[in-house]
């Protein structure tokens, strides 16, 4: 099976990127893909631009990479109650060029932060969203004040937090059939 997975961060140190790569390791027996977000860096989203200069090269690439998938693991930054400025960008461009960019791939999907609330503004917003893009929301993971509850080395430190984590990914797995 592959997995197309990244997170709707530019940060460098991102913390959803952190819970990506905790994710998909669990995922060993199959073909992963982890995306970095700034590899698809565009300009800003704006119509002018749009009928100007039309779409770009990597809103494509991003679709191309989605098509050639079977699941897709994406962890959202909340920044101010929503979705971080480079994601919404990259999401705008995408469902430009196709509405339902997502194309119908089965989606887990999580949230991380270093408030009490784990991304919860994000993740709501996400979960009526990105369905009507294309993605098949699975299920969903939110994991709260990741800086108390997750280790750089081992993961999820919290022990009824990873057994959530645990459960979604067994629950994913069950539902591809892994």
């Amino acid at each position: 099976m592959k997995i197309l997975a990244f997170a709707g961060s530019s940060s460098r140190q991102s913390i959803n990127r952190q819970l990506v790569i905790h994710t998909i390791s669990f995922f060993k027996d199959h073909d992963v893909t982890l995306l970095d977000l700034n590899d698809f860096e565009m300009p800003l989203f704006s119509v002018d631009r749009e009928a100007n200069d039309g779409y770009p090269e990597k809103a494509y690439k991003l679709i191309d990479h989605i098509s050639e998938t079977d699941l897709i693991i994406l962890s959202l930054a909340e920044h101010n109650g929503s979705y971080s400025a480079a994601f919404k960008n990259v999401m705008d461009w995408c469902s430009r060029t196709n509405s339902k960019f997502f194309q119908n791939k089965p989606m887990l999907l999580m949230s991380a932060s270093p408030g009490g609330f784990g991304g919860g503004n994000v993740m709501n917003a996400a979960i009526i969203r990105l369905p009507k893009l294309g993605a098949e929301v699975l299920t969903t993971f939110s994991l709260p004040s990741f800086h108390q509850n997750f280790d750089q080395e081992t993961g999820i430190s919290n022990s009824e937090l990873l057994e959530t984590h645990l459960s979604k990914i067994s629950e994913v797995k069950a539902r591809m059939s892994l």
